[in-house]
């Protein structure tokens, strides 16, 4: 673990022949460029992913609005154990640059150890990180979660930890997080200057003060009030069967209780239904299901049960349900 403190501008030596702190200098040279942007890759959220140039004003402004939420005043301590090479991890960076806080850097993985002397003030982790560095949930103040939906075991864990924990909204086009939620709560709440609406499919839209034009986004949400709203799933992934639509995301929801091992809610072509609601588990084996105990309605459970040794993941933890489906498919 190393240090680089913005508040008294002491620094540890970086490792080049180490390639997480290789991109960690290139990230720096890159910011302290004579350029205004920084290039970054998005992640699908609002269609194919593409390369956009992020305004190095902006950053600032989204690192000023995170730090003013969290109050991160100088010398405050922050984690970085985040890939530099996606949005969360370059925003980590720019937020201890441009709030001086002391910086922590460790090689990101699945299992973050944090050093016994340590308490850190803010860690942004994935929830693969977070379920995987239990030892270190003692050693963190405040815990923000991004990148994949909380699992519910895991959410009733944190809940009962002293760590203050927090869900984020945010994506490569608004700079990272817009809305944040405490774990307990359902509904997110945008950052000052965020603006939000729906557009004529529920999916959101988002005005930032970064960019002039709005973002659309494929997300599926329900409003509350001006500023709120509850995160349903995605438009992309939204099942017609026999004329009824289902959101995987939601019938999941209800299944989480009841079903400790990672799964979706998918769906395989039917020459009656059109498509017909699949559960697919991952497990080597047949795990015993009782539907009847769930909050699903009878048209809402699944017609047939899938098991896929090992699901494919994306880095932050993310399960990539198009594969998933994939490796299903080839077996019919």
């Amino acid at each position: 673990m190393k240090l680089f403190d913005f508040s008294t501008s002491k620094f540890d030596s970086l490792d080049l022949t180490n390639a997480w702190e290789k991109e960690i200098a290139n990230f720096l040279e890159e910011w302290n460029s004579n350029s205004d942007f920084i290039l970054a890759q998005t992640s699908g959220s609002t269609g194919k992913p593409k390369e956009i140039k992020l305004p190095k004003s902006k950053m600032r402004l989204s690192a000023r609005l995170t730090g003013e939420f969290f109050k991160l005043i100088p010398a405050k301590s922050a984690l970085l154990c985040l890939p530099i090479g996606f949005i969360a991890g370059k925003m980590m960076l720019v937020r201890a640059i441009e709030l001086k806080l002391k910086l922590y850097l460790i090689e990101p993985s699945s299992q973050i150890e944090i050093d016994d002397n340590l308490v850190i003030d803010f860690v942004p982790m994935t929830p693969m990180q977070v379920e995987k560095s239990r030892d270190s949930w003692n050693k963190i103040h405040t815990l923000l979660i991004g990148g994949a939906p909380l699992s519910s075991s895991l959410r009733k864990e944190l809940l009962k930890s002293n760590m203050n924990s927090f869900e984020s909204y945010g994506m490569t086009e608004t700079i990272t997080h817009v809305a944040l939620k405490e774990i307990s709560e359902e509904f997110f709440s945008v950052l000052p200057q965020i603006k939000i609406r729906k557009d004529s499919n529920q999916c959101l839209v988002i005005k930032t003060p970064y960019f002039e034009d709005e973002i659309i986004t494929h997300d599926l949400v329900e409003l509350k009030g001006g500023n709120q709203f509850k995160w349903l799933g995605r438009l992309d992934s939204v099942i017609n069967s026999a004329g009824v639509k289902f959101i995987p995301e939601q019938l999941e929801s209800k299944l989480k209780p009841h079903i400790k091992e990672d799964f979706i809610v998918s769906s395989i072509a039917d020459e009656t239904l059109g498509e017909k609601l699949i559960l697919i588990i991952e497990n080597e084996h047949p795990i015993s299901i009782s539907f009847e105990k769930t909050s699903l309605t009878k048209i809402e459970i699944p017609k047939k049960i899938f098991y896929l040794k090992e699901f494919p993941r994306t880095q932050s933890g993310k399960l990539k349900r198009k594969e998933i489906l994939e490796e299903i498919l080839k077996t019919q």
